[in-house]
């Protein structure tokens, strides 16, 4: 048995990792930074108030994001902590910005000869707004900085003149132009979504890739605002074409990065070819919480011998995988007093006594009533997995069937675009088989 430190610099985000671990047997302590979020995990995990005070204790410290508050920085203190000696997953300088500017993350990209589609980064709105008229056509408006965080600010555009676009942008520099100090231009592509993600020992990627589907709009149908996650479904397979040209091309610019954890870039795939969208260089959420369900092998001895380069064996469920977010009032948005009349410290009350398939986010447990903590209003994640698609979509939403927490909604399409068609597209287009 080891002994983890599991870091949330910022918001607390991997409550169930840290969970699972603990429920292994290892010996686990979780530091959460955000005050709004401390209560978060109490009664899963043990806690505590100094986590640098622990790192010595820790076997292998383990970070939950890039933010270190308001401020990119987790990664300088995973590079800091190896130069020390110390085991860690978590990133460095350079991976962290590949989130936080996704003009670097673009040139990386292109640097080791992945194909990208048309981009632009505008530090002023008129200059993005001159771009559109004078190039018209479809894009996505992409926030750049901390205000990236705001999901809703995500916005896809439709209008083949791009005047929609045009129209958002205005209304950004009214309402946002203070915070956020750019934004991304990309020309929107038509396709498949699809997320390619690794986990790298800092020399190589872990042989079993993951490929994910993410549902960020807030309905069923992908209607409505854009949120962090509403849902993921996903499949592990070998190093396919769709790995090779993407993520696989990077291989030795994050084994000289010394990168240790898990890596995904978001890409629209159609018959012409992949293209890279965002970079997520942490655990996803709650996209962890479906791998870990989905690991046939431990997880904490995984992610001990991840941080310390042992050529980590991972056996993966070889079927199909879905997790669905369980939200309350007010979410995706913020209004304190929705939270505190429909929300705050809720009753989570389960019909079995089964707890297969449920994963924490914003949840505590007091004298053993689980209940709702934090301020965001995302307390369980709930999974399934089968041999098919449709065989996980079963699992996971007869599991949301015996959760009763008042008020509660959450997407029940998670896993439907797979089985409607995007499965058989990836399929006939070839990346799904081996490169050739």
């Amino acid at each position: 048995m080891h002994n983890f430190l599991f870091v949330s610099a910022d918001a607390a985000l991997i409550t169930d990792l840290a969970w699972q671990v603990h429920r292994e047997g290892h010996d686990v302590k979780y530091y959460v930074e955000a005050e709004r979020d401390r209560e978060i995990g109490d009664g899963f995990v043990p806690k505590t108030d100094d986590w640098e005070a622990e790192v010595e204790w820790a076997d292998v410290v383990v970070f939950d994001d890039i933010w270190v508050g308001s401020t990119v920085g987790t990664g300088a203190l995973a590079r800091e902590l190896r130069e020390r000696g110390t085991a860690v997953v978590g990133g460095t300088p350079n991976t962290d910005r590949l989130e936080e500017d996704r003009g670097y993350a673009m040139e990386v990209l292109e640097e080791h000869g992945v194909e990208t589609t048309e981009h632009h980064v505008f530090e002023e709105f008129e200059a993005g707004v001159r771009h559109v008229e004078a190039n018209p056509a479809p894009y996505v408006i992409k926030p750049l900085g901390e205000v990236q965080n705001v999901k809703r600010l995500l916005y896809v555009g439709s209008e083949d003149d791009g005047s929609d676009v045009v129209d958002v942008l205005r209304a950004y520099e009214k309402a946002w132009g203070h915070r956020m100090k750019g934004f991304q231009l990309q020309r929107k592509v038509e396709g498949v979504e699809v997320a390619v993600c690794g986990f790298f020992d800092g020399e190589r990627f872990v042989d079993r890739i993951n490929f994910n589907f993410e549902h960020k709009r807030l309905f069923p149908g992908n209607i409505g605002p854009s949120t962090g996650e509403m849902g993921t479904s996903m499949f592990w397979a070998g190093r396919n074409e769709l790995f090779e040209e993407t993520l696989g091309r990077l291989e030795g610019w994050l084994a000289e990065e010394g990168y240790v954890g898990s890596i995904d870039v978001n890409c629209i795939v159609n018959d012409r070819g992949i293209y890279p969208l965002e970079f997520t260089p942490r655990f996803g959420y709650p996209t962890i919480a479906l791998q870990e369900e989905s690991f046939e092998s431990p997880t904490g001895q995984f992610f001990y011998d991840l941080a310390h380069g042992n050529d980590p064996d991972l056996r993966v469920h070889t079927g199909y995988q879905i997790a669905v977010r369980i939200v309350l009032p007010p979410f995706p948005f913020t209004d304190e007093t929705t939270y505190d009349e429909n929300s705050r410290n809720a009753a989570v009350v389960f019909e079995t006594a089964d707890r297969d398939g449920i994963h924490l986010e914003d949840a505590k447990n007091v004298d053993g009533q689980w209940r709702v903590a934090g301020e965001a209003g995302m307390p369980l994640v709930v999974t399934g997995k089968g041999e098919t698609m449709q065989d996980a979509r079963r699992q996971a939403y007869d599991r949301i069937d015996d959760v009763i927490v008042p008020n509660l909604y959450y997407r029940d399409d998670v896993g439907e675009r797979w089985i409607e068609g995007d499965g058989d597209r990836l399929l006939a287009w070839g990346y799904l088989g081996p490169k050739s």
